[in-house]
């Protein structure tokens, strides 16, 4: 009987960061490699990524990395992960591709190139374990599911999807191939939640391109499309919208140009019009309905370009009266706030909005239906939900027990904890190490804790800066102290504050460098300590104190 562990590194109590442990015996299969961009209060940070942790203890384990497709929340960690780890990566054609692109991009000197393109024909045996693909559908082509094969049964984990009976293609979901691996017998399986709490189902692609292309048709003005650079299924819905109605597409983002230069190269993006795309610089050439701009921002959120637009900041195009902006995917839960306040931008800028959502549900990932439908197509013994906040988490478990799967047999689980198979029983045994990462800069995991709350006062409250210098010989203040803020208060406006903010420093400083025991560390905690409390008294803001204590010596003659 093989010791079987299940560890999920990111993806779970989240909404993106997938990355899954997957360890037989004295081998680790590590599923996705992916992240989040940041919200809320964490300034200044550019991504966060998995805790590597575990891994790195376990390198010589790892049998490879298996992406199940080429969105961020798959591959996005992917460079921090090559960076540390030489193990071999493997995908369909298209994830790979732009997991080399991505890798290439990140900035970071890795000297790699284990990748494997496989598709759901291949089995690749790691000394007697198989490990195969299954196609599914999602919003980018070649998406797929994993199986990993065990003596007690397959461990299934979905990737993103949902089910689909008009996809097509590379989008078409292989139902003949999952039926098969659930009649092989499923241990556990570990499926997507993003829409378990759904009460609409989604509708078929079929009618969401139809949607496109009653709305291009009947926009007279200009059309600001407005997608996550990474959704090849709906930027190929406007294209061949464009192209049917005699509109030029003008594209603004830089990513989303690469992305489809992968995509066309490896015909998994199609034009129907070969002279479809014209440069930005061109657009004045054109009239409005002529014009379609694809507008895909960075980071896969548009919506802060697009409020650049709007605000007559973008260095390209900027929102004008009749402009329709038509936003064709669905952000994120966390820029609900940002995407109502760039409305309103672009109304007060003569344009308007209109998204595909305000009449469809259009989500890349299944509904309750599909959601039920994947686990009575697997059947599995033990579920096991991610990719999801708790709610939805929450929501699929009860999904699943609707199905006829004990509570019992489903694991809620947060990032590090260890789901165990032995003796014939699937239970929680422990953690591993499985905090957030973050990426700021070319620093990867270098700002914790302390760094963000630092950030995060500055942001709320500012920053207040003593500076005076002293003779410690003669125990002495010699001049100072002299004062600078900076999203504290307005200084010429609060001089009454400062100057009693710094006689208050004068009176710390002349008494604590009377003590014989004197140490600048006591000096300068003193100093924080009697200005903190007072600034609070008068402001009830707590900014960040620097004293700045310089020193001068008498020169013997």
């Amino acid at each position: 009987m093989s010791n079987i562990k299940i560890i999920p590194l990111g993806g779970v109590r989240e909404n993106a960061k997938n990355m899954y442990v997957i360890e037989l015996d004295d081998a680790i299969f590590v599923l996705d490699c992916g992240l989040a961009f940041p919200e809320g209060q964490l300034f200044g940070i550019d991504a966060i990524i998995p805790d590597f942790t575990y891994l790195e203890e376990n390198k010589d384990k790892i049998a490879g990395v298996f992406l199940t497709h080429g969105h961020d929340d798959a591959i996005g960690a992917l460079p921090y992960f090559l960076d540390k780890f030489n193990v071999p990566v493997f995908g369909s054609e298209l994830t790979i591709e732009l997991a080399k692109w991505l890798v290439e991009e990140s900035g970071l000197d890795i000297q790699f190139d284990d990748y494997h393109a496989i598709d759901e024909e291949v089995e690749i045996d790691f000394n007697g374990t198989i490990v195969r693909f299954f196609r599914t559908t999602h919003t980018i082509p070649d998406s797929m599911g994993i199986a990993v094969h065990t003596d007690e049964g397959n461990i299934v984990y979905t990737g993103n999807f949902k089910f689909d009976q008009t996809a097509s293609g590379d989008y078409k979901t292989d139902y003949r191939q999952i039926s098969e691996i659930g009649r092989e017998g499923v241990l556990a399986l570990l499926s997507d939640s993003m829409e378990a709490e759904s009460v609409t189902e989604n509708v078929s692609e079929s009618e969401i391109e139809k949607e496109v292309f009653d709305t291009v048709q009947k926009t007279k003005s200009r059309i600001i499309v407005v997608a996550v650079a990474s959704n090849i299924l709906r930027i190929q819905q406007v294209l061949n919208a464009a192209a049917r109605f005699n509109r030029k597409v003008f594209i603004t983002g830089r990513n989303v140009e690469k992305i489809m230069e992968i995509a066309l190269d490896l015909n998994k993006l199609s034009l129907a019009d070969e002279d479809l795309f014209v440069p930005i610089e061109k657009i004045d050439d054109y009239e409005d309905d002529e014009i379609l701009i694809l507008e895909t921002g960075s980071a896969g959120e548009p919506i802060s370009t697009l409020d650049d637009m709007a605000r007559g900041l973008h260095n390209q195009v900027n929102i004008k009266k009749d402009d329709l902006v038509y936003i064709v995917t669905s952000p994120s839960s966390s820029m609900e706030v940002a995407v109502a306040n760039t409305e309103n931008q672009v109304y007060r800028a003569g344009g308007k909005v209109k998204s595909i959502t305000d009449s469809l549900k259009a989500s890349g990932h299944g509904t309750p239906i599909d959601l039920q439908w994947m686990i009575n197509l697997l059947d599995p013994k033990y579920f096991i939900p991610v990719q999801g906040e708790y709610r939805m988490l929450a929501a699929h478990s009860d999904l699943a027990h609707q199905t006829g799967i004990p509570y019992r047999d489903i694991f809620i689980l947060s990032n590090g904890d260890v789901v165990q198979y032995e003796d014939g029983q699937m239970r929680q045994s422990g953690q591993v190490p499985a905090d957030n990462t973050l990426v700021d800069g070319i620093g990867i995991g270098d700002v914790g804790n302390i760094v963000l709350r630092d950030r995060r006062i500055l942001a709320d409250d500012g920053i207040f800066i003593s500076v005076c210098t002293i003779n410690r010989q003669k125990k002495q203040l010699v001049s100072g102290p002299y004062t600078v803020t900076r999203g504290f208060v307005f200084a010429k406006e609060s001089q009454d504050l400062i100057e009693r903010g710094n006689e208050i420093v004068k009176k710390v400083v002349k008494e604590t460098i009377q003590d014989k025991s004197f140490e600048w560390s006591t000096l300068k905690s003193n100093v924080r300590d009697e200005l903190g409390s007072f600034l609070f008294k008068e402001t009830k803001r707590r900014p960040i104190i620097l004293p700045v204590i310089m020193e001068v010596n008498q020169r013997r003659r």
